[in-house]
């Protein structure tokens, strides 16, 4: 084996015998790799703190390809330290990581860390977090390789007269092609793409109506189930948080 630097973060930990724990990290120069940090769990282990998911840093480790690297020492860039003292953030956060590595499992495709990066940084930073999975759910759909049309009219290939954002009909549907589909607000249609385009680390400011954070969210949800097969453990819980919301406001 030889020794590493990578940069990653880490997506998931699983104790592993009696002091151990096994990590999934998203790592730029490997992609997902399983890691072992041995005797992290005892209390004077200097890995005690710094092996956990939600961890952006620079880990030391003995690699080995297509098996189970080593642990030696952690370089943090970012703790994400106020996340972890909201329990809503860290719901949110808890399922874009678990999104995350079934994602980069089909596509491992180097992009997809710079989504998660960005995403991260700005619900640390306080950025509204439900429009912020949002983006990486609208990011990440391509790399399942079902993409919606939010160019042209799914139907026809038009893009011109747009009137209706369906999960039903693979995205955008044209005032020519309509019929059933509920119309979708304009500017709904406008900030989906934009919410599609957006590079998440540019993000300064986010200042949305709540109809069409919820509009995006709904079409993302029915979309989700609609064409990924993906069944998170993480999503019941973050769709009671959003229920919760919505009912609020």
């Amino acid at each position: 084996m030889k020794i590493e630097t990578v940069e990653g973060i880490v997506l998931r930990e699983t104790n592993y015998s009696e002091s151990s724990k096994i990590l999934n990290i998203l790592t730029i120069e490997h992609g997902l790799i399983g890691v072992i940090s041995k005797g992290c769990r005892n209390m004077k282990s200097k890995l005690r703190g710094v092996s956990r998911k939600l961890l952006y840093a620079k880990f030391h480790i003995y690699y080995k390809e297509n098996s189970l690297s080593t642990l030696i020492e952690v370089d943090v860039k970012n703790s994400y330290s106020n996340i972890l003292t909201d329990l809503d953030r860290i719901t949110y956060t808890t399922y874009i990581l678990e999104l995350v590595e079934q994602v980069e499992k089909q596509s491992d495709n180097p992009a997809i860390f710079a989504i998660l990066k960005g995403g991260l940084k700005k619900i640390n930073e306080g950025f509204n977090p439900l429009v912020i999975t949002n983006i990486i759910e609208l990011k990440c759909l391509e790399y399942l390789g079902v993409m919606p049309s939010l160019d042209y009219c799914s139907m026809c290939g038009s893009n011109k007269n747009i009137v209706s954002l369906s999960s039903y009909q693979g995205g955008f549907i044209c005032q020519d092609c309509h019929t059933n589909e509920p119309l979708t607000a304009s500017n709904t249609i406008k900030l989906v793409r934009i919410l599609y385009y957006i590079d998440l680390e540019k993000i300064t400011k986010l200042d949305l109506k709540e109809e069409n954070i919820n509009d995006i969210n709904n079409f993302l949800e029915e979309y989700y189930d609609r064409y990924t097969g993906l069944y998170l453990k993480s999503k019941k819980t973050l769709s009671q948080i959003v229920k919760k919301i919505t009912i609020t406001t």
